[in-house]
């Protein structure tokens, strides 16, 4: 059974998660507050973590700062509906993907499963070969990525985006598409998650030599990955 750590002070909730997980073949832990959740998250035993914006003793943004500070394992934010701003720290911070309270627990299962195959690699058709734009390259199935010859710490989402901006290098590639192979799932209206993510990776390659991020956008339509 896929491991799961549920970082939520609400027992009520966690309680029912727990039991729902298991029954779609999740063994599921629980961490009441942010301090502990950290710790346990750090503990390596874990193949996701689900956590909550709002805790006691340490929020959930904090706890992600801590938990990315030491760890890449896949996460998956619980946050108020309508805060956008907990949202973009989230993902700004490398949370993987967010869902709004209150939701549904076949909605965070389906997240869940989103993200994992994701992290895994197995969403990608063909992703057994490398894949090459410029001085970036990227190995599926192994999830690693070097640029300019040095190694690329990317989250499972980030990498995600990347490959499939690498298999269109020098394309535009429409939000739209970017959402459904990334996320498997159309684009929200509002939804600022691929904005976020790309934001990131633009951060880590730096700028080209005309100052000039490696990934433009085209406002209203998509990203596109240049390659020289």
């Amino acid at each position: 059974m896929t491991s799961v750590l549920l970082i939520d002070d609400d027992a009520e909730l966690t309680g029912m998660l727990v039991q729902y997980l298991a029954h779609e073949g999740f063994a599921a832990e629980v961490a009441h507050d942010g301090e502990a959740g950290v710790a346990r998250a750090l503990s390596g035993g874990f193949a996701i973590v689900v956590l909550d914006v709002m805790m006691p003793r340490l929020s959930g943004i904090e706890a992600l700062r801590r938990i990315r500070s030491a760890s890449r394992v896949p996460v998956l934010m619980l946050t108020a509906r309508g805060d956008e701003i907990d949202r973009i720290s989230g993902l700004n911070l490398g949370a993987d993907d967010y869902v709004p309270k209150p939701c549904t627990p076949g909605e965070l299962v389906a997240r869940l499963r989103a993200i994992l195959r994701r992290a895994s690699g197995t969403s990608t058709a063909g992703s057994s070969n490398p894949v090459h734009a410029g001085p970036l390259m990227l190995w599926p199935s192994s999830r690693r990525a070097t640029w300019q010859g040095n190694p690329l710490e990317l989250t499972g989402t980030e990498f995600s985006l990347l490959e499939i901006l690498v298999r269109h290098a020098g394309k535009l590639v429409s939000k739209e598409d970017i959402s459904l192979q990334a996320f498997d799932r159309p684009l929200a209206r509002f939804d600022r998650r691929i904005d976020v993510h790309l934001s990131s990776i633009r951060q880590k390659l730096g700028q080209r030599p005309d100052g000039q991020p490696w990934i433009v956008s085209v406002r209203g339509m998509g990203y596109q990955l240049l390659t020289d």
